[in-house]
Order: structure tokens, then C-alpha cells, then sequence
């Protein structure tokens, strides 16, 4: 896509930081017995770039569908620049929308898809129709029918048709999930340099995390029908503010136990960590280790443990280590340091950052 250089910088559009663009007021949403979407409530910014990330069932698909106005709520608000759509028809929503399996229509050409919902002269449609097509960079493919288009190809020919009517609100629900991962990878930067450069308001749905982290500039992780954490990717990962965050998103190790002076008692082991001034000591907590908060060394100081197996993933190679309680840790070490010095059975010993590490209170999965 053209301009298609990804950089986060202070170039990117201004959010308005006044009233919402899109706001979200306790939707709820059932179907029999099962609730999908369970008194949801967020905002985004004018500009912003949010994205709803959960697994299958979550409620992440039903709750952009009816924002889009494809479904109605049982309870709640949608607003759009403070105005409330909740009952508006999806086409005067100002919305667009980009389907998980694009949706495009196989007898109409790549032309006639995008220009489907315009109207106006035909010389206006048409260069409209071209001006789009040049956006995405599919200027050469516009006598094509979809059939005749890569997976990557239809999606932006599907991008293009959401943004004919230039929409206020952009709404894409798991465009890249048919994709292999080559092409995600160039897609998302594409359109997120798109998205930035149009200045439009995204709200993006995926389950993958990666794509999650990588795009959004804030994520809203999903979990039976309610928005468990949202924040900065940075903080949804650094600082998940529950055991399920920190299990759903990247690789955790997860110790149980209770505070004391300078760390946590998780009874066979002592893990050192920078506790927050709200842990009473004998408060039960659990730390959030990620595979790259620890160090090794051989030298015995530290925790005990073996190397059960060694993975090399290029930068860096994964650890599995048995500590002397029986509990397994991963650790990452940069590969350049490696070298041989962690083959099977190593005994090593384990040193986690204290001051890395996150805390969360205590709770059952």
C-alpha cells in the first residue's frame, strides 16, 4: 500500500483527547442462555488504533458487530462522535466494516466491488474507484474478479470497499487469519501505516497476540464476554493486571506465594521481587516472570536447577529448567551466549530480575 513505511512516531495524527469518537456504554448482548457480550463498556480516541483480542467465543466478533449495527444489543449505547447509533442502520453509521472472509462479491469485478456502495456521477464514482485502488496499490487489478486475486489481494480490495464511503469509524473483524504468515506480517504494517496516514479510528479484532501487540496502540483482552485488561501493548504484557492476562498473552511463569522482606516465599523457594507498597507481608501473591527476566550462571548462587531441553529460535534459545521442587521455568538467553553451555542435564542456577518481574493478587485461573 502506498506510503506504506511503518514507523510509530510524532508524525502520526493528533488523537483528540476531549470527547470520545467511539464510545461504548455497558453493551450487553445474549443468545438463550449463553451471554456474548456481558456490559461492555470503552472509548477510543479520534485516531486511535484499539483492537479486541481473545479466543474463539470470547464475544470480541459479536460486540464489533454490534457497533457496526449488525446485531442489536440487549442493553447499552453505541456513540459515535457523542452521538448515539445504537438504533441507526449500519449504512448511516459511518462506519466501515472489513469482513473475516472479505465478503466481496464474486461476479462483480475488483472496480465494482469498491465502488458497490457509491453513488453520485458516474466520472465522480470512477475516480473514486481509482483513487482507492491507488491507496492500496491494486490499481493493476481492477478488470479482475475476486476469484482471480491472491488472499492478500482480496483483502485489500475489501479494505478499499469499507473505505468508499469514508467512514469516520473502521471496523475489521480478523482480516489476516486466511493469510500465511509472511503475508500478515507485510499486511499489518501496511495497514497500520494506511490507518495512520487516513488519520480514521480503528477498531481491529484478532486472536492472535502478536498481531495484536504489534498494531494496536491499545489492546482490550477479551474473556467470556468482558474486557479483562485494556491498556498499551507495553502494559498488557509488562504489567497484566490478572492471572489470566498473564497467562493469555506471551509465555509467564507463574510462582504462587506469600510476601515477605524482599520477595515472595513460594515455600521450597525463595523468589526475589520489588513488591509494591500495598503488599502486606504474609499477603498470598502471585509474580509474573517472563522467559527473558532471568539470568544463568553456573556458579551456584541463585536458584537450582537442570536443563531439560534447549531450543534455538535464531535470536534466542528457549530453556526448559527443573528447579530442585519439581517446578519447570522458561528462559530465554540470547543465542550468541549459549555456545554450548546449556545442553541436557546442565545444572545451572536460575537468577530472576526482581525488578522486572510483575505482581498480581492472588486469584484461581
Amino acid at each position: 500500500m502506498n506510503d506504506a513505511t511503518f514507523t510509530r512516531n510524532d508524525t502520526r495524527p493528533a488523537q483528540n483527547t476531549g470527547r470520545p469518537h467511539l464510545a461504548v456504554r455497558g453493551v450487553h448482548k445474549a443468545y438463550e442462555r449463553s451471554v456474548a457480550v456481558d456490559s461492555v463498556s470503552f472509548d477510543l480516541a479520534k485516531g486511535e488504533f484499539v483492537t479486541l483480542l481473545g479466543d474463539s467465543g470470547c464475544g470480541k466478533t459479536t460486540l464489533l458487530r454490534i457497533i457496526a449495527g449488525f446485531a442489536r444489543p440487549d442493553g447499552g449505547q453505541v456513540l459515535r462522535d457523542g452521538e448515539n447509533v445504537t438504533d441507526m442502520p449500519p449504512a448511516r453509521r459511518r462506519m466501515g466494516f472489513v469482513f473475516q472472509s472479505y465478503a466481496l462479491f464474486p461476479t462483480k469485478t475488483v472496480a465494482e466491488n469498491i465502488g458497490f456502495s457509491l453513488t453520485g456521477s458516474r466520472t465522480a464514482r470512477e475516480r473514486r474507484i481509482h483513487d482507492l485502488a491507488h491507496l492500496v496499490e491494486i490499481d493493476h487489478l481492477v478488470g479482475r474478479f475476486p476469484h482471480e486475486l491472491s488472499g492478500g489481494q482480496q483483502q485489500r480490495v475489501a479494505l478499499a470497499r469499507a473505505l468508499a464511503s469514508d467512514p469516520e469509524v473502521l471496523l475489521l473483524d480478523e482480516p489476516m487469519s486466511a493469510l500465511d504468515a509472511r503475508i500478515r506480517v507485510k499486511l499489518r504494517s501496511e495497514l497500520r501505516a494506511l490507518v495512520d496516514r487516513l488519520g480514521i479510528t480503528t477498531l481491529y479484532v484478532t486472536h492472535d497476540q502478536e498481531e495484536a501487540l504489534a498494531l494496536s496502540d491499545r489492546v482490550a483482552v477479551m474473556r467470556r464476554g468482558r474486557i479483562e485488561q485494556i491498556g498499551r501493548p507495553a502494559d498488557i504484557y509488562h504489567r497484566p493486571a490478572s492471572r489470566f492476562v498473564a497467562e493469555f498473552i506471551g509465555i509467564s511463569n507463574l510462582v504462587n506465594g506469600v510476601a515477605v522482606a524482599g520477595g515472595i516465599d513460594a515455600g521450597d523457594e525463595f523468589w526475589p521481587l520489588a513488591l509494591p507498597a500495598s503488599a502486606l507481608p504474609g499477603a498470598r501473591l502471585t509474580a509474573v516472570y517472563r522467559p527473558e527476566h532471568f539470568a544463568l550462571a553456573t556458579d551456584g548462587t541463585g536458584i537450582p536447577g537442570t536443563v531439560e531441553s534447549a531450543t534455538f529460535l535464531g535470536a534466542n534459545v528457549r530453556l526448559t529448567i527443573r528447579l530442585g521442587s519439581g517446578r519447570l521455568i522458561i528462559a530465554d538467553r540470547p543465542s550468541h551466549e549459549a555456545g554450548g553451555l546449556w545442553p541436557r542435564g546442565t545444572t545451572v542456577s536460575l537468577k530472576p530480575d526482581p525488578l522486572r518481574a510483575a505482581v498480581i493478587t492472588d486469584e484461581h485461573p
